[in-house]
C-alpha cells in the first residue's frame, strides 16, 4: 500500500496542489487563495495517509488573531494542521526551507514567515515579521521545538511564540498533536494508518506579561501542551525525562 498507493499518491497531490497555489500567487498577492488549496492539500493528503483525524476542544479555533502553536512530531503535522485549522494563518518556519526549490517558493510566495532559529540576533529581528503579521490581523502558527521530536515525547522549547504573542499583545492558543509520530516516524516515509487527535488547550493570554517574562511564558506553553498531549497519550510523562536524557535503561526502571 505504501509503494504502490499512498506515498505515490502523496507525492502526486503535493506536486499538484503545489503547481496550482504557485499558479495563482502570480494574481493573489494576498496568499489568501493559496492558502485555501493549503487546506485542501491537507485534508487529501491526511486521506491519503490512511489517518483518522478528531479534534478536541474545537471551539478555540475560532480564528481569533492569536500564535497558534504546537508539538512538532513528524513530516504529516503540517498536512495534518492545514487540513484542520479552519481559517487563515501563517505559519512560521525555519529559515532555510525557504532556500528550497518548489517548498520555499511556495512558502515566500504566499507569505510565510522565515526565522533563523541558528542566530539569536537574526532570530529576533526574523520574529519581528511575525509581530507585524500579527499586527496585520493574521493569526500566526508556529512549532515551538524548532524541530520534529525523535521520541515522540515534546521536547525543550524555543521563546519564540512567546516573544510575539508578548510582542503583538496577543493570546497564545496551545494545541497538541498525538499520533502523528506514530502515523509518519521520522526519518521514515512508510506510513501506519493510525487515529490522530489534535487537542486544543484554552487561549493564554499574554496581558500581564513582560518581554522580561518571556522564559516564564515559555515553560507555562511547554506545562499546557505537554499536559494535552499526555492526557490523550499512551506516552507517560515520566518516560519523557528518561528518553530525552538519552538513559533508556533509566526509563525503564522509573515505568516500572
Amino acid at each position: 500500500m505504501n509503494l504502490c498507493c499512498r506515498a505515490p499518491l502523496f507525492f502526486l497531490a503535493t506536486a499538484f496542489f503545489g503547481s496550482l497555489s504557485l499558479l495563482c500567487s502570480l494574481w493573489d498577492r494576498s496568499g489568501r487563495v493559496q492558502h485555501r488549496i493549503a487546506q485542501r492539500w491537507g485534508r487529501a493528503v491526511t486521506w491519503i495517509s490512511g489517518a483518522k483525524v478528531t479534534v478536541l476542544n474545537g471551539e478555540y479555533l475560532d480564528g481569533r488573531v492569536a500564535v497558534y502553536a504546537a508539538n512538532h512530531l513528524s513530516y504529516s503535522d503540517t498536512p495534518v494542521l492545514f487540513g484542520i485549522l479552519p481559517f487563515q494563518f501563517r505559519i512560521v518556519a525555519r529559515h532555510d526551507l525557504f532556500t528550497l526549490p518548489f517548498i520555499g517558493w511556495h512558502l515566500t510566495r504566499s507569505g510565510q514567515v522565515p526565522v533563523n532559529v541558528t542566530n539569536p540576533r537574526a532570530s529576533i529581528s526574523s520574529l519581528g515579521s511575525a509581530v507585524k503579521t500579527l499586527k496585520s490581523g493574521l493569526p500566526v502558527f508556529i512549532f515551538p521545538e524548532g524541530g520534529r521530536s525523535a521520541t515522540g515525547h515534546p521536547e525543550e522549547f524555543l521563546n519564540g511564540p512567546a516573544f510575539m504573542a508578548i510582542r503583538a499583545g496577543v493570546p497564545i492558543v496551545p494545541m497538541a498533536l498525538i499520533g502523528t509520530h506514530e502515523l509518519l516516524p521520522i526519518h521514515n516515509w512508510e506510513f501506519h494508518p493510525v487515529h490522530v487527535t489534535l487537542a486544543v488547550g484554552k487561549p493564554i493570554d499574554t496581558a500581564g506579561y513582560s518581554i522580561r517574562q518571556t522564559e516564564e511564558l515559555t515553560e507555562r506553553i511547554h506545562e499546557t501542551i505537554s499536559r494535552l498531549y499526555y492526557d490523550h497519550s499512551y506516552l507517560k510523562p515520566v518516560l519523557s525525562v528518561a528518553l530525552q536524557a538519552g538513559t533508556a535503561g533509566e526509563a525503564e526502571k522509573l515505568e516500572n
